[in-house]
């Protein structure tokens, strides 16, 4: 079992040296044991107050963390295992109203068995409350990053927790809806921590307690810092432009051509990085979804890799670009696929919703987003990606309705006619620029080049 640290220990290794606050709330009075009269309840919490030197179950307040102020809301596992009352919801009710009213970021630092049972539904019924702040300080488009401790259980992880923008955890933390006396017997219990979390896409990382303050430093930073636009980045790989369509096919095929983690690496100072679609799924080898900063202010970006792009992956790139629109941060898209997977498990995981999903965030969307063509751009599984009207393309990249192959095929053409079918697409990234489909081709040497024939 990791160790638990208090309320005010977790406060401490977050925030900046001297500068957290209290926050008071505004927190009704004790009823004599309780709103449902729970005989003992008044001992049980005078013993945890006396044990925990707090007065509930949760510690709210303001600090600076890595040098950006936001409102830190710490439960105190120690305090009737951190459990959600009505007293909790005042005091969490009152910290995001503070949140709003100066247009500071959250940061939930969680650690609950769920709802306090001595004060039966009206415990329960807080978490109605805290997930109507949790929206609408979601509205108020400022961010909402979770630090899942040990555990991070039932209503808190439902609410606080799984509800967050960003969810970074600590290693070995037990995070599940079911608390450890609740599960069915014979549940694994691997499956109900803070790394099984982070494998199945509901959580973004898993993060050392030496390195918390740092990570969640850089995470708020970025969260609160947009650029104005997302400029093109300047190619990697050739310049010289394809003469035939068979050629650009090659040449974005090639092992040897730039992929997304090189222009990634390029185009930012340093970035941090969303995982999984929320769902149930990752595609780290397909979509690479993240903040990044660039000139001292952040870019969104959602990469493909040159892989086939799982359903996941397309419904994490959904979710960084709805995040990125809300907090108003552009975002960088970098197309690469020869096209979406399309085996049985991926119909069964829903492609064609998820690829829906990411043409809808991108439709939607009103912030800045900028794409580039760096390798395959295999029909409308990297069409998705593509920003109307501000799309551009490497001189190593081509974009086809689909890949030239499968063409001939559905034209009942002999293999000997691909390499034609592939000229008569017009796929070459100068066919693009003249037909109107990308706004032009980026150089080796400068990003966003006017179009060239």
């Amino acid at each position: 079992m990791p160790e638990r640290l208090s309320a005010r220990e977790i406060l401490a290794l977050v925030a900046d040296e001297a500068t957290f606050g209290e926050l008071p709330g505004l927190i009704r009075e004790p009823q004599a044991d309780g709103p449902l009269g729970w005989e003992g309840y008044d001992a049980s919490r005078a013993r945890a107050a006396e044990r925990t030197g707090e007065e509930e179950s949760v510690v709210c307040g303001t600090a600076s963390v890595g040098g950006t102020r936001a409102v830190l809301i710490a439960f105190e596992f120690g305090f009737l295992g951190g459990s959600l009352s009505e007293r909790t919801g005042d005091r969490l009710e009152a910290a995001y109203h503070h949140a709003r009213a100066h247009r500071l970021p959250v940061v939930p630092l969680v650690a609950t068995g769920g709802s306090r049972m001595q004060e039966g539904m009206l415990a329960l019924t807080q978490l109605q409350r805290v997930a109507r702040e949790s929206a609408l300080t979601r509205e108020a488009g400022l961010p909402q990053v979770a630090v899942l401790r040990d555990p991070t259980t039932g209503g808190g992880w439902a609410t606080l927790g799984a509800g967050a923008d960003v969810i970074l955890a600590l290693p070995g933390a037990q995070v599940g809806f079911a608390g450890s006396r609740v599960r069915p017997p014979d549940a694994d219990p691997a499956a109900y921590t803070a790394e099984a979390q982070v494998a199945v896409g509901s959580a973004d990382a898993v993060v050392r307690p030496e390195e918390l303050r740092e990570t969640l430093g850089r995470w708020l930073r970025l969260l609160t810092n947009p650029a104005a636009e997302a400029p093109a980045p300047r190619a990697l790989g050739t310049p010289d432009l394809p003469a035939t369509g068979w050629e650009a096919v090659r040449r974005a095929r090639s092992p040897e051509r730039p992929r997304a983690q090189a222009y990634l690496d390029a185009y930012f100072t340093h970035r941090v990085s969303l995982s999984g679609d929320r769902c149930g799924g990752t595609d780290p080898d397909g979509m690479l979804c993240g903040f990044g900063e660039r000139d001292g202010r952040t870019v969104a970006y959602a990469a493909q890799t040159g892989a086939a792009t799982r359903p996941a992956g397309y419904r994490t790139a959904a979710r960084l670009i709805r995040l990125a629109d809300r907090l108003d941060i552009p975002v960088l898209t970098l197309v690469d696929t020869p096209g979406a997977a399309n085996d049985a498990e991926a119909e069964r995981q829903g492609a064609g919703a998820a690829i829906a999903d990411v043409f809808g965030a991108v439709a939607a969307a009103r912030v800045p987003i900028t794409t580039l063509v760096i390798g395959e751009g295999g029909s409308g599984g990297a069409l998705a990606l593509a920003a109307p009207g501000n799309t551009w393309a490497t001189p190593d990249s081509y974009f086809s309705v689909i890949a030239p192959e499968l063409a001939a095929a559905i034209l009942k053409r002999p293999p000997e006619e691909v390499e034609a079918t592939a000229g008569q697409l017009r796929i070459r990234p100068q066919d693009l620029v003249e037909l109107g489909v990308v706004r032009g081709i980026v150089s080796v040497t400068a990003a966003a080049d006017r179009p060239r024939p």
